[in-house]
């Protein structure tokens, strides 16, 4: 049996973990049963229901539901459909899986019929497709996000499905199947499937011969790759080390590449850390150039060692601040005159500092600007303190 297609969700109320767009209350739902939804796009992780919804939304509707998907699309597909609802009262609605593939000429294809509402639009990506889409496209769309399908909600689904097809399954199995399927209902269904047609009663051994490791979303999906970053440098901002070295799995698990981890470590050295522990970013610099060489899977030890430093490390984006201000003062106008001791064919009124013990007040700007603020935080600390004693 298979279970993806027998247990389908036909109507909101069945639909499983996206209650804030299947809800009595929620948007979504309001404007399909009132017949008012427009050309909409959807978008989330594998296996959380996205074509499950768009038929439901066509059901919910009454439209004839035509099912292509981006990859394989032709624009003759396109206006044979545009040609056989021409002339009728129907109005189709078109779902498009994939959407963010479409090429330009397919986008442009679309906006004729998106613009005089003769057909309903609905696209689906696992990636936030306004971002591939044209602006011409996007403006005339809503834009829905669902869910990864919590481990409860699975939990509820599979107790339904094993109920359904009369089968047993083993507390540990259950569990390992749940867990194991990262939020993707489509992933749980299928490997029940095949496992029960190994034997009626699931068994936790049958199920790991059939999917040793759990799932995973990967990175190479560009919002996961920029979400898993993002979540790891944040992370290490925070001083968090059990969550940085998470999301650090989670990228190496994913197959992110060892070389870019490491780029955006000796970033991070810079930005966040600075002048706090100078040595952060010789660490960094030095592990991105061991990592270039040695790669995985010992690569991976290296970029724990970078990424617990930095965690631990104090933290100071003074050096990112000031170059930011500095760059914004210039973009504003802000153009000063060289002071002409300071310039390469100087007035000779320039005051050599080693000839006084390493420092000379003097001027070096023609009016005083303030761009950099050292802060109290590890070696920074002491630069200030260095800084505030020359000047007094």
């Amino acid at each position: 049996m298979d279970f993806t297609q027998h247990l389908r969700p036909s109507s909101f109320d069945a639909l499983v973990g996206q209650e804030h767009l299947s809800a009595h209350d929620a948007p979504l739902r309001i404007l399909c049963e009132k017949g008012a939804l427009g050309h909409s796009f959807i978008f989330g992780p594998a296996g959380c229901g996205k074509t499950s919804l768009a038929r439901i939304i066509a059901k919910t509707l009454q439209m004839p539901f035509y099912e292509l998907n981006a990859t394989s699309l032709k624009i003759e597909q396109l206006r044979k459909i545009f040609d056989t609802h021409k002339n009728t009262l129907e109005k189709p609605l078109i779902f498009i899986d994939e959407v963010h593939r479409l090429a330009k000429n397919q986008q442009e294809v679309l906006l004729p019929v998106m613009e005089n509402n003769s057909i309903l639009i609905i696209g689906a990506s696992t990636e936030n497709p306004f971002f591939s889409l044209t602006s011409a496209i996007r403006s005339r769309g809503m834009l829905f996000e669902l869910h990864s399908i919590t481990n409860a909600a699975l939990a509820s689904l599979l107790d339904k499905t094993t109920a359904h097809a009369g089968l047993k399954i083993d507390e540990d199995a259950k569990e390992y199947l749940v867990a194991s399927s990262g939020g993707d209902a489509r992933a749980m269904l299928k490997l029940l499937e095949f496992s029960s047609n190994l034997d009626a009663n699931i068994t936790l051994k049958n199920l790991k011969a059939l999917r040793p490791n759990a799932l995973s979303a990967g990175s190479s999906e560009a919002c996961v790759h920029y979400d898993l970053t993002s979540a790891m440098i944040k992370s290490i901002r925070g001083s968090d080390m059990d969550a940085a070295i998470y999301y650090l799995a989670r990228l190496i698990d994913g197959g992110e590449s060892a070389e870019f981890i490491a780029r955006r470590l000796v970033i991070l050295a810079s930005e966040d850390i600075g002048n706090a522990n100078p040595q952060a970013l010789t660490l960094c610099t030095s592990a991105m150039t061991s990592v270039s060489k040695i790669g995985y899977p010992e690569a991976r030890i290296i970029l724990s060692q970078a990424v617990i430093y930095l965690c631990a490390s104090p933290k100071s984006n003074s050096s990112y601040l000031a170059i930011n201000v500095a760059l914004k003062a210039i973009a504003d106008g802000v153009h000063l005159e060289i002071p002409k001791h300071l310039k390469q064919q100087s007035d000779g009124n320039y005051l050599y500092p080693h000839d006084f013990g390493g420092y000379v007040q003097q001027s070096y700007l023609q009016k005083p600007l303030r761009f950099v603020k050292l802060i109290e935080s590890g070696y920074e600390k002491k630069m200030k303190e260095w800084i505030e004693l020359l000047q007094k």
